[in-house]
């Protein structure tokens, strides 16, 4: 089958998916696209749910621009070069996260993006320059935070000037309005993850008085104008049984978020305590309850840790890595530590350094892949990693976590271990 053949045989798949059985979807999509194919994607079945909601209720400006930019040319296309790319420097970039700005309206509780200036930015050029390696290395979506990155003034150029590429932009939902909608819909290349902590008096809390009222108006416009968007949580001791509870996932999907991402606290910001962290007994439950969402409700949630079976434990500076608002490029947004900065290398180079190396060359961080995080499931990886010569924090307080928080995280990490330890068995003997 030629490339061309194969290529319009997929795109009318994906178009006709809405109006076709589940079990022909499924077959449809295993015969003609190679990459779920090759890596046996889980939850297959709740993929195609979520991709015929996205069908019924976005603009078809939006539906192309995903079709083109995201499943034929990310995931197809672009799949060859990763291939090529991974077999030489062993990392290939499916994601590159970029905070082209710090700057914030709002003041969180928790949050590390605050006390930023506009001549902090990351400069245009440079923005725009890792863009274009990022497509020319295969990556599949870039991943815009903050910071607000809709402060930025100039991030529809961007979007419009890498019309092939596909984004996600997290916001805090204050700059959201019908004329940012209508320039969504003409761009056609962005979805949308609107930052929020569960109910109005928990998302109130943390983020300011009324800001649950401005996420919900902001989710309104956007599904009015069929903008794709979803939602994602901080998930606490405090909220994680309100953010994992029926009420209010039948909430997201009823605003019609399509997604939902799932992060855990992590003391990154230089906070000498762990009190905000999920207990692992807490950890477990999201994982179970997550099962129970992607069965029962029409949306797909990412859990960024009970997940990480699916690709093989922690990818970060193997397969994303971020760069931050200086140019400084960290092998995860957590992990606020580099070697390089990108204003100084390009992003191959940087991807190849002697710090993700020794990143790399360790992962996974445990057999039991439910354990992925070398901050704090796994704390001697980190410790070991991070005293790779020429790497220096590039956030404040960054030590803290390494530190002054050393025996509290070795505490936590026991106590996943013993959690999850069973967890693990239990799923080793199904496969």
């Amino acid at each position: 089958m030629t490339t061309a053949i194969k290529k319009k045989a997929i795109k009318t798949t994906f178009q006709i998916l809405p109006k076709i059985p589940q079990r022909l979807s499924v077959f449809l999509i295993n015969t003609f696209v190679p990459t779920i194919k090759e890596r046996k994607i889980a939850n297959l079945e709740q993929i195609i749910n979520l991709e015929r909601r996205f069908y019924q209720n976005t603009n078809r400006n939006c539906q192309e621009k995903l079709l083109e930019n995201f499943i034929l040319k990310g995931m197809i296309e672009n799949n060859k070069i990763r291939k090529k790319l991974f077999a030489e420097i062993s990392a290939s970039p499916i994601s590159i996260l970029i905070s082209p700005t710090m700057r914030c309206n709002l003041n969180c509780i928790g949050c590390y993006a605050k006390n930023y200036k506009k001549e902090e930015d990351l400069p245009f050029e440079i923005f725009d320059r890792v863009i274009k390696e990022g497509k020319e290395l295969g990556v599949l979506i870039f991943t815009i935070l903050g910071g607000e990155p809709f402060i930025r003034k100039d991030i529809f150029e961007i979007f419009k000037k890498h019309s092939d590429a596909y984004f996600q932009v997290y916001t805090n939902s204050t700059l959201i309005d019908e004329e940012i909608a209508e320039k969504l819909v003409k761009v056609g290349n962005v979805t949308v993850n609107f930052s929020i902590e569960g109910f109005k008096e928990r998302t109130d809390e943390r983020r300011g008085k009324g800001m649950f009222d401005k996420i919900m108006k902001a989710m309104d416009i956007l599904k009015k104008y069929g903008v794709p968007f979803g939602y994602s949580v901080c998930v606490t001791r405090k909220n994680v049984e309100e953010v994992m509870s029926n009420e209010f996932i039948e909430l997201m999907v009823q605003k019609g978020c399509l997604i939902g991402w799932h992060f855990l606290y992590m003391p990154v910001c230089g906070d000498k305590n762990t009190e905000l962290m999920p207990t692992p007994e807490q950890r477990n439950q999201m994982r179970e309850r997550r099962d129970y969402i992607k069965e029962n409700f029409p949306i797909f949630i990412i859990d960024f840790w009970n997940d990480a079976p699916y690709v093989g434990g922690c990818i970060s500076g193997k397969y994303y890595c971020h760069i931050n608002h200086r140019g400084d490029v960290e092998p995860c947004i957590f992990t606020h530590f580099s070697q390089v900065n990108i204003k100084n290398t390009s992003l191959k180079e940087a991807l190849n350094c002697q710090f993700f190396k020794e990143i790399r060359k360790r992962q996974p961080f445990n057999k039991n892949l439910y354990l992925p995080c070398p901050l704090i499931d796994n704390p001697w990886a980190s410790r070991i990693f991070l005293k790779t010569p020429g790497v220096y924090p590039t956030h404040p307080g960054a030590e803290t976590l390494i530190e002054d928080l050393k025996d509290d995280l070795d505490k936590y990490s026991q106590g996943v271990h013993q959690v999850y330890k069973k967890v693990w068995e239990e799923e080793s003997k199904k496969s």
